[in-house]
């Protein structure tokens, strides 16, 4: 009987599985709707809220950004297409181990802000300094990093705003602000998450589209200071050409001397 049983459960489990369809998974607009992967699920209403994390690495392509996790959850179901929404993202946590040393203090905030296209987002920094520093400056500084971040974001789309926390920019902003209370060794934002969602423009180009542009505005502007350096130093050439023909054109009163 008990091998009966067993048998029994065994075919269960192999006719769930033949039920189940395989459902791509894609990235939002704001990451290029790239394929994120592939997740198995019997009915189309049990994936809608599913999560799911990649590494920007795998977004992007950017090798120095493996230690950023990026979630994402299933919105929406179009046939086999599951399409996601952004979340929230994560640092590994043997990143944030390798960041903290002896005779440092380390403070993490907690800080939600509103951006400007209505997503309501909840910002987790920390910071870490060169030396122990006393309660009194972690509170001003939580204090100063608190208004920094709720002007910054209010000013940005949660698209610009994501951009900046992989990017480090939002992290030097950060720094800059802080640095009038004590010299600060490190900011990271180490974690954030989407209360509430807001509505992203359709024609707001993508973050991989953002790094395009700004890798062909460098380039155009390298070009442009390798063009002017040419021309200045072409510029003295001419200008001792045009002095020896002058010098070369003596007149005829001179000629008789």
């Amino acid at each position: 009987m008990a091998v009966k049983k067993a048998k029994t459960a065994a075919r269960k489990v192999k006719d769930k599985w033949k039920a189940k369809e395989w459902y791509k998974l894609y990235a939002p607009r704001m990451f290029n709707q790239v394929e994120l992967g592939e997740t198995p699920s019997s009915d189309p209403a049990a994936l809608m809220g599913r999560i799911t994390e990649v590494t920007v690495h795998e977004l992007t392509g950017d090798f120095s950004k493996m230690h950023i996790k990026i979630r994402f959850s299933v919105n929406d179901i179009r046939g086999l297409e599951a399409h996601t929404s952004f979340v929230g993202h994560e640092l590994t946590s043997d990143y944030v181990r390798r960041l903290t040393r002896r005779k440092r203090t380390k403070t993490d905030h907690v800080v939600d802000v509103r951006t400007k296209d209505g997503f309501k987002v909840r910002i987790k920094p920390m910071s870490i300094t060169e030396q122990r520093i006393q309660a009194a400056q972690e509170t001003a500084i939580r204090n100063i990093m608190s208004s920094t971040l709720t002007d910054l974001a209010a000013n940005m789309t949660v698209s610009e705003l994501v951009k900046a926390i992989i990017t480090g920019d939002l992290s030097k902003d950060l720094s800059n602000a802080a640095k009038v209370i004590i010299p600060i060794k490190r900011i990271e934002v180490r974690r954030s998450e989407v209360l509430e969602a807001g509505t992203a423009a359709a024609d707001e180009p993508s973050i991989q589209e953002r790094f395009g542009q700004e890798a062909a505005a460098q380039q155009a502007a390298a070009e442009a200071e390798a063009a002017e350096a040419s021309a200045e130093e072409e510029s003295p050439a001419e200008e001792e050409v045009s002095e020896e023909s002058e010098e070369s054109e003596e007149t005829p009163e001179e000629s008789a001397e």
